[in-house]
């Protein structure tokens, strides 16, 4: 549509001019504006193609647009302005012939300003254009350096707070590991021995989960060391039961259900020691559904409805893990603990795809 005016605006004014220098300016500034189309891709050659019908007097409509093109596209300035004066001398030559001096010089200056106008428009347009891309990127730029420093200054921060708990809390859970298995080596009474080494192995495994979470370890706890977790429960006096019928989810589900079954067997342990606990985990429409319930403690209360900071902090893991995670009372005054997590298809879809 663009193209179709670009043609017919300038032809109709050569159709409405009143003064006809030659029998053939009408052709020549037709077939000019007709070859308008060339500029896009040769903006010189529509330049040329407009010559003969600027000769003959009525080319200058069509002119205009192959100039302000060369302004658009062109990068020297030398060549814009050579086509400039090439158009303005070609154009007034004709005219001035029977003009006096001073008649001459306003008809190249007006013929100067009828094709530096344009090109000089297009010069202008492209170099704004130009700029603001320009200021755009050093805008973009500036924003990624900001952004860069800034996670700069928290990645050393956080590095900075990793090697203060690292050296704080990893010496004194290190000594823990050390005399627990002084006591298991010394000790002559086998429970004791076996109480000391838990506790060693318990300090091991805080020590390796405190590495993993500061960023030192890239081993985190998948979902198989569940049974690792529950077993260590048990030994701990805990009554549980495991009940495993989900497929290997991905690594970031894994570590969200781990963390979901130990934060409730801790809680078990502190708020409601002596009841039983049932751990499910099962896939449905590719969910990795985890629950934990415990049931009523033999004395001490089950935990408010409204949880702990560990809850609160649980819920936010899930949450980052892409799922859910509920929690209340049960009917019967236990706790349940329910996480919905993100995961690969079932073992039934996965049968039913075989």
């Amino acid at each position: 549509m663009i193209e179709l005016l670009v043609v017919l605006a300038p032809a109709a004014m050569v159709l409405l001019a009143d003064y006809v220098p030659f029998a053939w300016s009408p052709w020549a500034a037709l077939a000019a504006c007709a070859l308008l189309p060339v500029r896009r891709h040769r903006p010189w050659l529509a330049a040329v193609l407009c010559l003969p019908g600027l000769i003959g007097g009525l080319g200058w409509p069509p002119m205009v647009v192959a100039l302000y093109r060369i302004g658009r596209t062109s990068s020297r300035v030398v060549v814009m302005v050579a086509w400039a004066l090439l158009a303005a001398v070609l154009a007034s030559s004709v005219v001035v012939i029977d003009l006096r001096w001073n008649g001459a010089i306003l008809t190249y200056a007006f013929g100067l300003f009828m094709s530096g106008a344009p090109t000089a428009l297009g010069a202008l347009i492209t170099t704004r254009q130009r700029l603001t891309a320009s200021l755009a990127e050093e805008s973009r730029a500036r924003g990624a350096e900001l952004e860069a420093r800034e996670s700069a200054a928290r990645a050393s921060e956080r590095a900075r707070i990793a090697r203060e708990i690292h050296d704080a809390v990893g010496h004194h859970v290190t000594l823990m590991a050390v005399e627990s298995a002084a006591l298991a080596a010394t000790s002559d009474d086998p429970r004791t021995r076996q109480t000391a080494t838990r506790l060693r192995s318990s300090a091991k495994e805080a020590l390796a989960e405190m590495r993993t979470a500061l960023g030192l370890l890239d081993s985190p706890p998948p979902v198989e060391t569940l049974h690792t977790l529950v077993d260590r429960a048990r030994a701990a006096g805990l009554s549980v039961t495991l009940d495993d019928r989900s497929p290997t989810p991905p690594p970031p589900t894994a570590r969200a259900a781990y963390r979901v079954v130990q934060e409730a067997l801790t809680n078990v342990t502190k708020h409601a020691p002596g009841s039983t606990v049932r751990v499910r985990l099962s896939s449905v429409d590719g969910c990795l559904h985890v629950t934990v319930i415990n049931t009523p403690p033999p004395s001490a209360p089950s935990p408010s409805s409204e949880g702990g900071t560990g809850l609160h902090g649980l819920r936010e893991r899930v949450r980052q893990a892409g799922g859910t995670l509920t929690t209340g009372r049960t009917p019967d005054g236990g706790w349940t603990v329910k996480a919905n997590l993100p995961s690969g298809p079932s073992k039934v879809d996965k049968n039913n795809s075989t």
